[in-house]
């Protein structure tokens, strides 16, 4: 686990949090836990019988702006097996000229299991963003997750018409890379609108599931039902992953596309039915 260090970047909050999870008896504990700046987690919740961790990760500024730096890093051990969430969307606002960026690294032992649930980060025009998360996953480890992006804000008719977003997700197994993506958009640019772009739609998702299992992909396409409203979803498979694509209008109907998968994939790939976490009903 790194050492947390203070750096002075000005007018923007530098914010990092550690989290270490654990197999403890019949349960899964958060047995590290250090943060410095605007970063925290409430206490892990257990409403699984089987003891597996639910945490939320907490950023009471509720935005970030230009300048900023948030460094989140998880280790989960062996046998532990940890959910983590957040409780409401990330909002990245509009910058005069510093870039913010959020790192996200996580780390799952042998026969660990993360899954990976944060809310939607919503793109404010004018922003410029770099968010980067690097997963290292031993070769009989499992991992879920998801990432949403609202570029702009639809429902107020504001587009993402200046900043930047470069996102990127690798995934890498026992220190080789199983899948590497980046998306860069820029503000008004000839991508958001594009037949090899985004088509015009303001929400992007993507979700991951690590797995051999290849032959559920029958079930997982009846599963996701026709898209309705125009949005446009697809589950694939290639090199270990299951992924899930998302292009739409809105993000709950992304997360909505979501957590019916992963209801679906969680019993065969980690042989635990799903329980959602309970800020997820509020």
């Amino acid at each position: 686990m790194p050492v947390l260090e203070k750096k002075n970047l000005g007018n923007g909050w530098e914010a990092q949090l550690n989290l270490g999870f654990s197999k403890s008896h019949s349960r899964t504990i958060l047995d590290y836990r250090k943060h410095h700046g605007p970063l925290q987690v409430q206490k892990p919740f257990y409403p699984e019988s089987d003891g597996v961790n639910h945490t939320y990760i907490l950023h009471p500024p509720g935005g970030v702006v230009g300048g900023d730096h948030l460094s989140i890093h998880v280790d989960v051990s062996s046998n532990a097996h940890a959910l983590i969430t957040t409780p409401a969307a990330g909002k990245f606002y509009r910058s005069a000229g510093p870039i913010a960026r959020q790192e996200q690294n996580i780390k799952v032992a042998s026969k660990g299991t993360l899954e990976w649930f944060p809310s939607e980060n919503i793109i404010f025009s004018g922003a410029q963003i770099q968010i980067k998360t690097r997963v290292e996953l031993a070769c009989d480890s499992d991992f879920i997750a998801w990432e949403i992006f609202c570029l702009g804000q639809p429902a107020s008719g504001k587009h993402f018409d200046r900043g930047e977003l470069d996102q990127r997700f690798e995934i890498w197994r026992d220190g080789s890379p199983l899948r590497i993506e980046r998306l860069k958009i820029k503000g008004g640019g000839p991508a958001l609108g594009a037949k090899w772009g985004l088509l015009g739609f303001p929400v992007v998702g993507s979700m991951v599931c690590v797995t051999d299992q290849k032959d559920l992909l029958g079930s997982l396409r009846e599963c996701s039902g026709a898209p309705v409203q125009g949005d446009l979803f697809s589950v694939t498979y290639t090199d270990g992953v299951i992924l899930c694509r998302y292009l739409g209008n809105s993000t709950e109907r992304a997360k909505h596309y979501f957590i019916r998968l992963w209801k679906k994939l969680r019993p065969f790939v980690m042989n635990c039915e799903a329980v959602e976490p309970r800020i997820w009903k509020t």
